[in-house]
C-alpha cells in the first residue's frame, strides 16, 4: 500500500487530481485517527456494569486495611512505661548507692563530732573506679563492682565482721536512682536488615510484624535488662508503604511517581497528588493491581475519568491499596506526533548537514569567481 502510494505521489499528477488525492487523504488519515481515539470509550462502558456488581472497593464503599505490618523504613515511636533495672542486675561504677548498719562500733559521749560521725554508716556513697566504696577511715574500703544487691548485702557484712570485728551489723542497702541504663524513647528507624535499634540493649527484629507483635516481642527481649518492662508501640512514619502513578509520555518516555500510602486514597485522590492530568496525556487510565509470583493474568481496572470527574459517578473511583500502579495513556495524536518527529528528525538533520555543505560549497565558489575576475581586470 504504501509503495503504490509512494508511486502515485512521485507520478506527475494534473494539478486538479493531486487537490483530490491531498484532500481525500486528509480525510482518511483522519477517520483513521479519530476512530482509534474514540474507540476506548466503547471498551470502557462494556466493563462498567461488571464493575457495578464487583466487590472492588471504591469511594462510598471502601474496606478498612488489615493491621499495618511494619516494613522498612518505617519510623516507629517506642516509648518504655515501666524502665527499672532488675533485681540481680550488677553494679558498675559510679553507682550510687544508700547504705545503712546498725550495731556499729559504740560512740563515746565525750567523743568529738567528727569522730563519732566516722562510726556511723547512713549515707549515700559511690561505687569510684576501682570498684570499691569508701566507708571511711574508721571501716576502710569495699570491693562491691560487678555484684547484685544481695551479694553487696553479704560483702559489706562480711567485711564488718572480720575486718572491723562486729558481731551482729544489721546492714542496709537502696538505691536512689532505680532507671534503667538508659531511656527508651523517641523515634525508632527500621533498618534495612528489618530490626530497631534500642541502644545499649540491643536490637529487636520488627520487619513483617504488627504493633502488637512488636510490643510483646520488644518487652520479652527487654526482660533481660528490664524488671518487668512495659512498653509503648506505634508508628509514626509510614514510609513502606507506597502506590505509583505512572504518566505515558506518548513514546518519548514514561514518568514514574512515588507516593505514600495513607489508607484513604481513591485513583482520584492520587491523580491529584500529581497536580492532575498532563497536556500529553489521554483520558484513558487504568489501575493495574499486583499479581502474585506466578500469576500470569494481569488484574486491570478500566477508570471511567469522565463520570468520575464531570458526573461525580463513583463506580470506577477504586480504593488504592499499596503496590498499585495506576497508568494514565497518552493522547494517541501527542504519540503520533512525537513518532512522525522521531522518524523525521534524522533526516531533518542529514538535510541540514546536505544544505550547509552544499552552502559553503557556493560559497566558495562565488569566493573564488570574484577572486579571479578582479586579478584578471588588474592586466
Amino acid at each position: 500500500m504504501f509503495h503504490l502510494l509512494s508511486c502515485h505521489i512521485l507520478t506527475p499528477f494534473p494539478a486538479k487530481a493531486k487537490t483530490a488525492f491531498s484532500r481525500w487523504l486528509c480525510i482518511g488519515f483522519a477517520v483513521v485517527v479519530f476512530s482509534n481515539v474514540g474507540c476506548v470509550a466503547p471498551a470502557m462502558w462494556k466493563t462498567v456494569p461488571d464493575v457495578v456488581h464487583s466487590d472492588i472497593p471504591r469511594e462510598l464503599d471502601k474496606v478498612t486495611i488489615p493491621p499495618y505490618r511494619v516494613e522498612p523504613p518505617d519510623i516507629l515511636l517506642i516509648e518504655a512505661v515501666h524502665n527499672i533495672r532488675p533485681p540481680k542486675d550488677k553494679l558498675r561504677a559510679g553507682d550510687q548507692i544508700i547504705i545503712r548498719v546498725g550495731n556499729t562500733l559504740p560512740i563515746d559521749p565525750e567523743e568529738d563530732e567528727i569522730s563519732a560521725e566516722y562510726k556511723r554508716i547512713n549515707g549515700l556513697f559511690q561505687i569510684e573506679t576501682n570498684g570499691t566504696i569508701d566507708l571511711g577511715p574508721v571501716y576502710g574500703t569495699v570491693h562491691l563492682e560487678g555484684l547484685d544487691f544481695e551479694e553487696m548485702k553479704i560483702a559489706i557484712d562480711k567485711h564488718l565482721k572480720e575486718s572491723v570485728g562486729l558481731r551482729d551489723p544489721q546492714v542496709s542497702i537502696s538505691m536512689p536512682d532505680v532507671a534503667g541504663k538508659q531511656a527508651i524513647e523517641g523515634n525508632h528507624l527500621v533498618r534495612p536488615d528489618g530490626s530497631v535499634s534500642l541502644g545499649v540493649y540491643g536490637s529487636v527484629y520488627v520487619a513483617g510484624k504488627t504493633l502488637d507483635q512488636i510490643k510483646i516481642d520488644t518487652e520479652k527481649h527487654l526482660e533481660q535488662f528490664i524488671h518487668e518492662p512495659e512498653i509503648h508501640v506505634d508508628v509514626l512514619a509510614y514510609n513502606s508503604k507506597v502506590y505509583y502513578v505512572i504518566t505515558d509520555g506518548g513514546g518519548i518516555g514514561e514518568q514514574v511517581q512515588r507516593l505514600p500510602f495513607t489508607g484513604n486514597e481513591t485513583v482520584l485522590d492520587a491523580i491529584a497528588n500529581i497536580q492532575g492530568l498532563s497536556a500529553a496525556s489521554s483520558k484513558h487510565i487504568w489501575v493495574a493491581r499486583p499479581s502474585p509470583a506466578g500469576v500470569e493474568v494481569a488484574q486491570n481496572m478500566e477508570v471511567d475519568w469522565r463520570a468520575i470527574t464531570q458526573d461525580g459517578i463513583t463506580t470506577t473511583n477504586y480504593q488504592i491499596l499499596p503496590g498499585d500502579r495506576i497508568f494514565i495513556k497518552a493522547d494517541d495524536l501527542v504519540t503520533f506526533n512525537n513518532f512522525i518527529s522521531k522518524v523525521i528528525a534524522p533526516f531533518e538533520r542529514m538535510m541540514g548537514f546536505t544544505l550547509l555543505g552544499y552552502s559553503t560549497v557556493r560559497r566558495t565558489q562565488q569566493s573564488r569567481s570574484s577572486f579571479n575576475s578582479n586579478s584578471g581586470g588588474g592586466f
